[in-house]
């Protein structure tokens, strides 16, 4: 049993020992292992260190090179400024010097030139005693004597200069205001733009057929007594084909006279009743006619408050014409005008625009009322209430009586200018014929004028020169003599432009 117990103790210390051997020699020889492994990584990690210190060393060997390069050539630069600069200041002491050599040189002969102006100067203050002394002996005149005489005939001839220039603003201020004044209404002119129509005192009638024309006469005349009687209009048929003619002084009868004959023949019976009967339609029409024409004048002039009897005058106007100029056409351009030139200067453009629209209402009485149609209307404004300023400006349009304010005077202005203007009144035509071609001579007056070119209904005058007798400032003396003449010879509205035109023609051949 002891022996059993003392073999299994044995066995297992054997087992032991052989176990423990075999844990502790692996262990050994792994931890060789790890050694080895430690001194190898660590002689490669010796050699990597000793590599990039190498390396190191290069690139700052390398850099410091670099660096020693760069100042070694900026250190050059430097050397070579520093040269430059020192040839340059050596080149400005040289030119100072030699600047202040020539100073030097000037500065001796000033002081000899001065010196020698010194003694001229002396010698001629001498000689001037001497004149002077001379002087007073022949003329027996002293200094101060001589100056008094001297002092009047300046003061003489400055008053002289003093009056032609005192005439010479005058007379630039008369242009001025000319100017002034001429551009004003031309450009009152340009803003107001008013059709006219030509009428005259008789009117024709087409007939669809010359046996209407004894129908019209009526047995023994009976129908076209009746006619005339109650229109006032004479009817006159003569040998005229296809038509009639009626003739009378009062447009506004000679227009129902129209529309009366002109439904008589569409409707195809006529005597003397009917006939009554369309004159009494007629006349009804008329009137509406009338007052729509009115009202519409009074509205297209933006004048209110006006009183329904003048609005019915002024309808009349529409029948009503002045050597060919419509006088209600006539009135409403007339109040534009002096509404655009009262605005320019400053005046009142309500009261002249309602001057200027009523200033010829007398001429719808003028047939029934004796006396200048400007003395009738002011007597109608003042009768139907209108404002003292407005009667005196439509009573002295045609200076029947003087003008006293700013709008009496323009409305006699544009009153001239609607009834001057190029084609307003049939008896202006031959006379604005003439002035252009009073124009034209003008011009072609002067030497060196080829031909010249009235345009722009007279607005202006294009002259073609010579260019070899004609040079580019005696155009432009051409153009202003021109005008001077224009002025001083003629008379005209608005301004006239003068161009001068000059053509210079270069002819080459190629050979």
């Amino acid at each position: 049993m002891w022996l059993q117990y003392a073999g299994c103790i044995l066995a297992s210390v054997v087992i032991l020992v052989m176990g423990f051997l075999l844990w502790v020699i692996p262990s050994k020889r792994r931890a060789d292992e790890q050694s080895r492994e430690a001194r190898r990584l660590r002689e490669q990690t010796e050699r990597e260190i000793e590599t990039k210190r190498r390396e190191i060393l290069v690139e700052a060997k390398d850099e410091a090179h670099k660096i020693r390069a760069e100042v070694d050539r900026e250190n050059r630069d430097r050397r070579a400024d520093i040269q430059r600069l020192e040839r340059r200041l050596t080149q400005k002491e040289e030119v100072l010097d030699r600047r202040l050599e020539n100073l030097e040189r000037k500065e001796r002969s000033l002081t000899a030139k001065e010196q020698e102006a010194d003694k001229l100067s002396q010698e001629a203050s001498n000689l001037i005693q001497q004149q002077r002394e001379e002087l007073q002996r022949i003329s027996g005149l002293t200094a101060e004597e001589a100056k008094g005489l001297l002092l009047k005939m300046i003061e003489d001839e400055t008053k002289h200069e003093a009056a032609r220039l005192i005439r010479d603003i005058e007379t630039q201020a008369k242009e001025e205001a000319d100017k002034k004044a001429r551009n004003i209404i031309s450009l009152a002119i340009q803003r107001c733009a008013v059709d006219q129509t030509s009428e005259t005192t008789v009117s024709v009638v087409p007939l669809p057929n010359d046996e209407m024309k004894g129908r019209i006469i009526g047995r023994e005349g009976r129908n076209i007594r009746a006619f005339e009687t109650l229109t006032g209009v004479d009817l006159i048929i003569d040998d005229t084909p296809e038509a009639v003619v009626l003739s009378g002084f009062d447009p506004v009868r000679r227009e129902v006279a129209r529309i009366s004959l002109s439904n008589l023949i569409s409707d195809g019976r006529i005597h003397p009743g009917r006939i009554e009967e369309m004159v009494n339609k007629a006349q009804a029409e008329v009137e509406t006619h009338i007052r729509e024409a009115g009202e519409r004048a009074v509205f297209e002039v933006g004048v209110t408050g006006i009183d329904p009897e003048l609005v019915k005058l002024l309808g009349k106007l529409k029948f009503r014409t002045s050597y060919g100029q419509n006088v209600l056409d006539h009135s409403v351009e007339v109040s534009h005008l002096c509404g655009a030139m009262a605005s320019e200067l400053g005046g009142n453009v309500a009261l002249a625009r309602r001057a200027g629209l009523l200033h010829d209402l007398g001429k719808a009485v003028d047939f029934e009322v004796d006396g200048p149609h400007a003395t009738i209307s002011a007597d109608l404004t003042r009768k139907l209430g209108e404002h003292p300023e407005i009667v005196h400006a439509v009573g002295a349009h045609h200076n029947d009586e003087d003008p006293q304010t700013m709008e009496a005077v323009l409305v006699a202005v544009a009153d001239a200018i609607s009834a001057a203007r190029p084609g307003a009144r049939r008896e202006t035509l031959e006379t604005y014929v003439k002035r252009l071609q009073r124009l034209e001579t003008i011009a072609d007056s002067f030497d060196g004028v080829e031909k010249t070119y009235a345009v722009q209904a007279g607005r202006e005058i294009r002259v073609m020169v010579k260019p070899t007798e004609i040079d580019d400032l005696a155009a432009a003396k051409l153009a202003r003599d021109t005008a001077k003449r224009i002025e001083e010879e003629m008379e005209y509205p608005g301004q006239i432009k003068i161009t001068v035109i000059r053509e210079t023609r270069a002819v080459d051949y190629a050979k």
